[in-house]
């Protein structure tokens, strides 16, 4: 049976969710892989509307297990407002695993977030506020706590104690704040959530190994978007995490080499929350039309509340996704959104100094100086939420896909023509 990575392709926000929670009904494992509680997936079921930040979009499906894997940060606290939640609404969590491996994201980590987009100014990147950046540096600078350190008081204390007094020390020292962290009131505290998570918390290495030699469907959930990687993304107007394929592997301890197939999730046009180059970004009423402003999948950050930039498809940048990330099959999500337009432009390319590129720049001050390349097709001004079939589809909607497809350069999997279990299109099945 096929592992399935599945990677959004754009600067996330591409419907990650939505693709998981459909396909999770046919995965035996689902391994959210990367990121934290800056990560948002909106999922509409049977059960109702849901708004996740750190479960993974298979929860809902009570036969599968549902892993929060080693590459992904935890903020304990919010994990149990979340856990709460979906207990509260009658959803069944007990296939629910966090690896012991995974960072926590402390309290000074959300304090550290807030000062240094308060010390960039003009131009700060943006970012959720939820600590997440310096959770990872931590991780990465070796100065981090696993949320295995919450299950034993011993370990937190001997974790924690230099960690704190060097906070205190940044904090005073080199952010002049006031902010200070008592060490045995955060002992006292995390050592609850980890008696709390204790249930849902291990080493999920011989978990991941046994599915993978039983042959089982598997699912690797990303968060995010490849254009936010912090190596390939626009940086430093990025995210601290792997989103692609790499940090999929990493962030769920497999081989590369056991992956079958990467699906790339692709919005049919583009969005961006926060700061950062977006060369395909539209204004006016053309902005309204992709916003969908009203509905209930409106343009707005799920996680946020931010209202999202919104572009044409950027084939330039899709392309880019996918030969990073070895992507050969695409999902495309609200192509139900472009309905109602009677023209639909796709950037084909950029134009630097000049000169044509075929692959986005490297630095934040050459995409100032971008200019979008489009080639126009045209609408087909008629709904699409109600087909259920590839060939029910509107021939100019099918040649819209078609050419976005050329143009990434994967086979189309799915097509979404709206926010339902039954609205989507499958043209091509993954698993």
């Amino acid at each position: 049976m096929a592992v399935v990575a599945v990677v959004g392709a754009q600067w996330g926000d591409e419907g990650k969710g939505h693709i998981i929670d459909i396909l999770a009904a046919r995965a035996a494992t689902v391994i959210r892989y990367g990121g934290g509680n800056n990560a948002g997936h909106t999922v509409v079921n049977r059960h109702g509307t849901f708004k996740l930040n750190l479960v993974p979009a298979g929860i809902f499906e009570p036969a599968t297990v549902n892993i929060v894997g080693n590459g992904t940060v935890v903020n304990p606290k919010h994990f149990i407002g979340e856990l709460d939640g979906l207990i509260a609404r009658g959803i069944v969590v007990e296939n629910l695993r966090i690896s012991h491996r995974a960072h926590v994201v402390m309290p000074y980590h959300v304090e550290q977030d807030r000062l240094d987009e308060l010390q960039r100014g003009d131009a700060k990147i943006g970012t959720t506020g939820r600590g997440i950046g310096p959770a990872y540096a931590d991780k990465t600078a070796r100065n981090g706590v696993r949320i295995g350190d919450l299950c034993d008081v011993a370990v937190l204390r001997r974790v924690l104690t230099p960690i704190i007094a060097t906070k205190n020390r940044l904090f005073a020292g080199y952010y002049g704040a006031e902010t200070r962290y008592d060490l045995e009131a955060l002992i006292t505290e995390y050592a609850a959530y980890g008696q709390r998570l204790a249930p849902y918390i291990g080493d999920i290495y011989g978990v991941v190994q046994t599915a993978l030699a039983a042959k089982t469907p598997m699912l690797l959930e990303g968060a995010q978007g490849v254009m936010l990687d912090i190596d390939h993304g626009t940086y430093p107007f990025v995210t601290s995490s792997m989103p692609g394929i790499a940090g999929a592997c990493q962030g769920a301890g497999i081989a590369p080499r056991a992956l079958n197939h990467v699906l790339g999730v692709y919005k049919a046009f583009t969005s961006r929350v926060g700061s950062g180059p977006f060369p395909s970004e539209v204004s006016g009423e053309t902005a309204d039309a992709l916003r969908q402003m009203g509905k209930p999948w409106a343009e707005v950050g799920t996680t946020t509340g931010r209202l999202r930039r919104v572009g044409w498809f950027d084939a330039v940048a899709s392309r880019y996704a996918a030969q990073l990330n070895g992507i050969d099959r695409l999902a495309l999500t609200k192509l139900d959104v472009l309905d109602e337009l009677s023209e639909i432009k796709i950037c084909i390319g950029y134009r630097l100094d000049g000169q044509i590129i075929d692959h986005p720049p490297t630095y934040t001050e050459q995409y100032d100086r971008v200019e979008p390349i489009y080639e126009t097709l045209p609408g087909w001004l008629t709904p699409t939420s109600d087909v259920r079939r590839w060939q029910d589809l509107p021939a100019h909607a099918r040649a819209y896909v078609e050419r976005v497809a050329q143009l990434v350069g994967a086979e189309v999997s799915m097509v979404s023509i709206g926010p339902g279990h039954d609205q989507i299109i499958e043209v091509l099945p993954v698993l």
